[in-house]
């Protein structure tokens, strides 16, 4: 019976080290396809993503709608800076008026408008800042639909991780509780490790139900983000990449105030205002107009008539009196504060995005420290409890108990890897959306150091 037992404690190191050497993402083989695989499979991955984004913008109404919007808006520019139409005018005289070389029965003329010098420029600019302002939306609103595809794809990666990892840990806790019930059975170990066993089963199972019913709602946010008909099922992502930011936070800061699209809107529509308080000045200077009219003249009745048979041709100008000042200071005042509105809006705004991009920024590398601590320290050393605990385990020495505590340590170590890795990803792509483009970063296949748990000698 003693053998048996021995034969036991053997294949449960055994098949602790196999389990937990394959479920932790630090085993030997990750630490032997880090160059490779993992980098292969990180791109992998980015691919799978870029897919995704292409999708939601294709799909996406509201985008279509911006863009057709900022097409519309770019074709004002040529209607607002051509003259007005001119105008033809034609009279008919009821009575027709009786003049030495005849009567006048009809005349018809032809006018042209032609505002003051400037005016129609100041008015094209000002419709092609409106068409910068729809861009800067449209941009602003591509950039919120990715930032949310990607944290949602994220989301999901972890999620895949963390299922994984307690699936695993669920199939080494089952094989434990029968090994603790079979110890109890023979006298060699007590009920204690049995209870503690079932307790750490039942909380793992509950962690794998809650998790398993979370994929549903975020498989149903991304198909939502890339307007896919919902109950559609999506690959569980297999990595999440580590993303090494390639610029200086200092770096970022300036990208970030001549890339930001909502800086860029209130800053096309400052401009624009300037532009309205110069065509409010123009106003105060009159438009002038530009016409000739030709009147159609019948037989004169007496003879010998001079100029008899000939029609005048009359030319003529008109020019509009701006002589109403209040009306003109007043339109210059309600523009000169629409640009000090525009220009306080704009500057409040930039003081809570820099707020916003500094946060961002801290939670990056907040979130890159804790990856490289789980990496490098954490997780190594609680691989080595777990070694410890095994071979405790097998001299006698340790409890099930002790093997427990061990590996419920790995698995919270394990977990929060996978967390910072998925955090740090969304930290970039919330940094991306604040910067107003993809920003240079370095691709690495998640890395974790090789797995410090032997196998004891039998």
């Amino acid at each position: 019976m003693a053998h048996a037992s021995g034969i036991k404690y053997t294949l449960i190191i055994i098949f602790c080290a196999l389990i937990f050497t394959q479920s932790a993402p630090a085993s030997a083989q990750y630490a032997e396809t880090n160059s490779t695989a993992d980098i292969d499979a990180a791109h992998g991955k980015i691919e799978e993503l870029t897919g995704y984004l292409v999708e939601a913008a294709r799909n996406n109404d509201d985008l279509y709608s911006a863009f057709y919007g900022w097409k519309a808006a770019l074709q004002r520019e040529a209607s607002v800076s051509s003259l007005p139409d001119p105008r033809f005018s034609f009279a008919w005289f009821i009575q027709p008026v009786e003049t030495r070389t005849g009567p006048q029965e009809f005349k018809y003329g032809l006018s042209q408008t032609l505002p003051w010098f400037g005016k129609l420029g100041l008015k094209g600019e000002q419709a092609l800042r409106d068409a910068d302002i729809k861009k800067a939306r449209f941009d602003n609103l591509k950039l919120k639909i990715f930032t949310e595809v990607k944290k949602t794809y994220y989301d999901y990666a972890y999620l895949a991780q963390a299922i994984r990892i307690t699936r695993e840990n669920i199939a080494l806790m089952k094989y434990l509780e029968s090994v603790a019930r079979a110890r109890y059975s023979t006298g060699a170990g007590a009920y204690d490790g049995v209870i503690r066993t079932q307790v750490e089963l039942g909380k793992l199972e509950e962690r794998l139900h809650s998790l398993e019913e979370r994929k549903g709602p975020t498989v149903a946010r991304l198909l939502a983000a890339m307007n896919r008909p919902d109950g559609q099922s999506l690959p569980l992502p297999k990595t999440i990449p580590v993303m090494e930011i390639s610029m200086t936070p200092d770096e970022l800061k300036t990208e970030f105030k001549t890339g930001n699209p909502r800086l860029k809107e209130l800053g096309h529509a400052v401009e624009r205002e300037k532009i309205a308080v110069e065509l409010a000045h123009k106003d105060y200077y009159p438009d002038f107009s530009f016409g000739v009219e030709y009147i159609q003249t019948g037989k004169a009745r007496s003879p010998n008539v001079t100029n008899a048979d000939k029609d005048p041709i009359v030319t003529a100008m008109s020019v509009n009196l701006p002589i109403w000042m209040d009306k003109q200071d007043a339109q210059v005042n309600e523009a000169e504060n629409k640009v000090k509105s525009a220009s306080r809006k704009k500057a409040g705004l930039e003081r809570n995005l820099t707020a916003e991009l500094d946060l961002e920024i801290y939670k990056y590398q907040d979130a890159i420290r804790k990856v490289s601590l789980y990496k490098d320290s954490l997780t190594p050393k609680a691989e080595q409890s777990l070694g410890v605990s095994i071979e405790a385990f097998q001299s006698g020495t340790a409890s099930s108990s002790d093997l427990i505590d061990a590996e419920r340590t790995l698995i919270e170590f394990q977990l929060s890897y996978f967390q910072a890795l998925a955090e740090q990803a969304k930290r970039v792509a919330a940094i991306e959306y604040l910067v107003g483009r993809e920003i240079p970063c370095t691709i690495h296949g998640q890395i974790l150091p090789e797995s410090s748990i032997s196998i004891p000698a039998q």
